[in-house]
């Protein structure tokens, strides 16, 4: 389970920001995960990365800039939905993405399904439905994020991704894929998410605040709907702030631990997991499940960045949070 809030807007009013982004990343406690960083192999991409041994490399959430334009890309897991029939199984997972070839990458979001978890229910699985002990072959989706976000060309444009990434979908366990790229304030954001159950790609309009977590965008768990509500309020009373106060507003949004239940959709798609994840900071103690890392992304209309990260520096979400604040100034002009 995860949860993103954004409004990208490329020609935002003065002291305003292209880039306002607040997300949750809900995960096991203990699976292994390098804290938010410059990425050693792609210099100009930063985020946080997967080490969950065979599974190293992919990521949940990263920006990047380069050839005049920020890139985002963020996944969600689709909460209940089963195994893609056409899933491609492969062994060497080790092996980056690429839509043109049978390599895979990392899994997200959902713990993958080894012989020695069991003990650790997964609630981003319909327990009902059950799921083949193949799941951990699958094509590792979170290499769709950093293969979007590092790469500059053509081909990896918002739009040319995704449309070759809409024809290999449903090689994948069930996703949203947000996509955001922000080029020269003369041109709009292009904002876009592409889901695989059923194969969607929807675009989105620049300057409007959305929120998307694990259901399809139009039948969103309440814990959204209201976290959208109060996003838009912040991005209204404070969206021409400073960093520190529009920050201060978006890390108390999602730390907000209220359930919003009942939840229809959500009951429906995690009929055993519903109530525990019906908040926007999830901790499900039994499980050591929930919100591990809480995610800001700032860029303002000078195109200095901020990547402001807070995540549990051990596996009690009681104990201590290690807090990351990356400045960077992007010098070439968008």
């Amino acid at each position: 389970m995860c949860v993103i809030f954004f409004c990208a807007d490329s020609n935002p009013q003065v002291g305003g920001y292209k880039l306002i982004l607040a997300s949750n990343r809900d995960e096991f406690f203990a699976r292994a995960t390098q804290s938010a960083a410059k990425w050693a192999n792609a210099e100009h991409v930063y985020g946080g990365i997967d080490l969950e041994p065979g599974r190293e490399g992919g990521t949940w959430l990263a920006i990047g800039h380069s050839a005049g334009f920020f890139k985002v890309g963020a996944l969600l897991n689709l909460t209940g939905e089963p195994k893609p029939r056409d899933a491609v199984a492969h062994k060497n997972i080790l092996q980056p993405h690429n839509h043109n070839s049978n390599s895979t990458g990392i899994n997200l979001c959902p713990k993958p399904t080894t012989s020695n978890n069991n003990s650790h229910p997964n609630p981003n699985l319909n327990p009902s439905k059950g799921h083949s002990n193949n799941e951990h072959f699958l094509l590792g989706r979170g290499m769709i994020v950093a293969d979007f976000v590092t790469q500059a060309d053509e081909e990896h444009s918002i739009q040319n991704y995704n449309q070759t990434l809409l024809k290999d979908c449903t090689k994948y366990s069930a996703f949203n894929f947000v996509s955001i790229e922000i080029g020269s304030s003369s041109l709009p954001a292009r904002v876009e998410l592409l889901s695989n159950v059923p194969p969607t790609l929807e675009e989105f309009r620049n300057g409007e605040c959305y929120g998307f977590g694990n259901s399809l965008p139009h039948t969103p768990f309440e814990k959204v709907r209201h976290g959208q509500q109060e996003f838009e309020a912040i991005v209204k009373e404070h969206g021409g702030s400073s960093v520190q106060t529009l920050s201060a507003h978006l890390m108390q949004l999602l730390r907000n631990k209220h359930k919003f239940w009942p939840d229809a959709e959500l009951k429906r798609r995690a009929p055993n997991w519903g109530e525990g994840l019906s908040a926007l900071n999830v901790h499900i103690e039994d499980h050591a499940y929930g919100s591990r890392t809480h995610t800001v992304i700032l860029v303002d209309s000078h195109n200095k960045m901020h990547f402001i990260e807070e995540t549990m520096a051990s596996v009690d979400p009681q104990g201590e949070w290690s807090r990351t604040h990356i400045e960077k100034d992007f010098q070439q002009s968008v």
